[in-house]
């Protein structure tokens, strides 16, 4: 394609307390190497850090970056805030911690070209910059962490369930009514589901790459997961169906561990073999994962595996059905912005 064939593409950013990492993940998009016109808008939770001085200073700095109050500060309204701000026919998601590699957004409007998909995504690139980073991030990239999500792990090109954030046609988006504010967490998995039951086409490829940076503490990816465990239980009560067997893993194993610590202390002693496996197992499993990291990061991949199998499964066994019953009952707001099309 000429300069003049790429479409327009609106990036949206979603962000709250991100001081840390905004401008360089604003940097990441401004020097894109795309041809096509790109403008970049920034919907502004109630943050208690620097993060809406550091998003005038971008706004001030390059006439393509804009600002959106997004004061409930969840992240689905802030997206639909942005999508309805945002006036171009290609629309990106990236988040206020995410590094997107040099080619992701024409890699990206080729990939939607080629495959007709509504909706393309690649890898979560999780990356750290300390030694608990480097462990989460290995946890996070390795299938004794995250079972076989291609998003995490890589894989092969082709129709997937869901991707990483995503580059969507504005069209799509419309269509599915954006994103349902209801869904503080899941909301990708969820908006994807909808698009598919429509009948639109979600494609990952592996060509495209994002920089993550993992939570900078235990307690932060303790809440983190449990949040992912808990919506993903509102996910399948929502849409009937959409559960498979990866998802029930961890609470499986939080019941089991559980069981066997309880029985173990009351009953037999033979009853611990079951945790005990599970810590065998994800010890072992740090090991292929934590290949190449510092031995600092290396012995802390195991606490990072528990932390997120745990809270996950505990999340998703303690999720209220009064949370998906209130879900269930909401309506999504219908969304409004360009007719162009890609």
């Amino acid at each position: 394609m000429s300069a003049a064939q790429y479409p327009a593409v609106s990036v949206i950013m979603p962000v709250l307390n991100e001081e840390r990492h905004l401008r360089n993940s604003v940097r990441h998009i401004l020097e894109q190497e795309y041809p096509g016109e790109m403008e970049v808008v920034i919907a502004l939770g109630p943050s208690a850090d620097r993060t809406d001085e550091i998003a005038a200073e971008l706004v001030a700095e390059d006439s393509r970056v804009h600002t959106v109050p997004n004061p409930t500060g969840r992240t689905p309204a802030a997206l639909n805030a942005a999508i309805k701000a945002s006036r171009h026919p290609v629309v990106v998601r990236v988040d206020g911690h995410g590094m997107l590699s040099p080619n992701y957004i024409a890699t990206a409007v080729r990939l939607l070209e080629e495959t007709g998909a509504q909706n393309v995504g690649g890898i979560m690139h999780a990356e750290g910059e300390n030694a608990w980073e480097d462990a989460v991030a290995a946890a996070m990239t390795s299938k004794i962490g995250v079972g076989n999500a291609a998003f995490h792990t890589g894989g092969q090109a082709g129709p997937a369930e869901t991707v990483y954030l995503g580059v969507f046609r504005r069209e799509a988006l419309e269509r599915a009514d954006g994103y349902n504010v209801e869904f503080i967490r899941a909301q990708d998995w969820e908006l994807n589901f909808r698009i598919r039951e429509a009948g639109g086409l979600i494609w990952f490829s592996p060509e495209l790459k994002v920089q993550y940076r993992p939570r900078p503490t235990v307690k932060a990816l303790a809440k983190q997961y449990k949040d992912y465990g808990r919506w993903r239980h509102v996910v399948a009560r929502y849409h009937a169906g959409s559960i498979n067997l990866r998802y029930l893993a961890p609470p499986t194993a939080v019941v089991a561990i559980a069981a066997g610590l309880v029985l173990g202390a009351t009953v037999t002693p033979w009853a611990l073999v079951v945790p005990g496996g599970y810590l065998a197992a994800i010890v072992a499993g740090s090991l292929p994962a934590g290949k190449g990291l510092p031995l600092k990061a290396r012995a802390q991949i195991p606490v990072a595996l528990a932390t997120m199998h745990m809270c996950w499964g505990f999340g998703f066994l303690t999720s209220p059905r009064s949370l998906a019953k209130r879900v269930i009952a909401s309506r999504r707001p219908a969304m409004t912005g360009s007719s162009e099309t890609v």
